[in-house]
């Protein structure tokens, strides 16, 4: 399994993203949860133009990425699952929960730390809640994300497996409870006792402070009732909730290209 994905990642990953990506794209067409307030085409021309700019950017600084730190860990013996005899399963399984929980807490500390907050309020600061929101960050943002990833690799030492197996789960989790899409309510309510559903995720987004510091998880949504960040349901109702940053409204600012890259840097309102 760690030879073919490690030799196919590229294409695995590509072909996760893109499938995944037409079928919430499809859902959101056949059962909207939320009418539209701002033009889709411009939304998602440029935050999916931010997608292709980080994409090449990532590739053209770190080329080997998240795959590349996993073989140089192993091959210098570093982290912990490279030292403990445990069956691949559960090694694969145990990196897996432990990469969730760090990616849980540095969305916490992006948005109480405010030069880091700069940077992520460009994904909140999407005045509609879509799939392609799930994917809209600042290329300094995934960098130092990425830098994070790097670093519990390092630390952890998990399997080549388990590594590629979270980052697309990751990623087709975050276009999964971004998709503007219903859910039967008795579904979502068994969907979220194990992972986030697009009605929890969604409540992160509100404009109101309390609700946008609750729902930190992107894929398993234990972390935030075991840590108390988790709320239910928005004040107002997933219809009539107020979706972005208020202070931050105009087309210039949050759903052009340009805007967005420059977003962090802009004075505080």
């Amino acid at each position: 399994m760690d030879s073919f994905l490690q030799t196919h990642e590229a294409t695995v990953r590509i072909v996760c993203f893109f499938s995944l990506f037409a079928a919430v794209a499809l859902w959101e067409v056949l059962a909207p949860r939320r009418r539209l307030t701002a033009s889709k085409s411009v939304r998602w021309l440029n935050n999916l133009g931010l997608v292709a700019l980080n994409t090449v950017v990532i590739r053209v600084l770190f080329p080997m990425g998240t795959v590349g730190v996993t073989l140089f860990a192993m091959n210098q013996g570093w982290g912990l699952l490279n030292h403990w005899e445990l069956p691949f399963w559960l090694a694969t399984t145990l990196a897996i929960i432990v990469m969730d929980l760090v990616i849980w807490a540095q969305h916490v500390l992006f948005h109480f730390v405010p030069v880091l907050w700069r940077l992520h309020r460009v994904h909140h600061a999407d005045p509609d809640y879509d799939l392609t929101t799930g994917a809209r960050f600042h290329t300094i943002e995934i960098i130092l994300s990425l830098l994070i990833k790097f670093g519990v690799i390092l630390v952890l030492g998990p399997p080549i497996t388990a590594v590629i197996l979270f980052e697309v789960i990751l990623n087709g989790m975050a276009i999964f409870n971004h998709a503007n899409a219903r859910l039967p309510l008795p579904l979502d309510r068994i969907l979220r006792l194990f992972v986030v559903t697009p009605d929890m995720h969604r409540v992160h987004h509100s404009v109101e402070n309390d609700e946008l510091n609750s729902n930190f998880g992107f894929n398993l949504s234990c972390w935030d009732r075991l840590f108390g960040t988790y709320r239910e349901q928005p004040h107002t109702g997933h219809l009539d909730m107020d979706i972005g940053i208020c202070s931050y409204r105009t087309p210039e600012e949050v759903s052009w290209l340009p805007g967005l890259l420059i977003l962090p840097f802009r004075a505080n309102k």
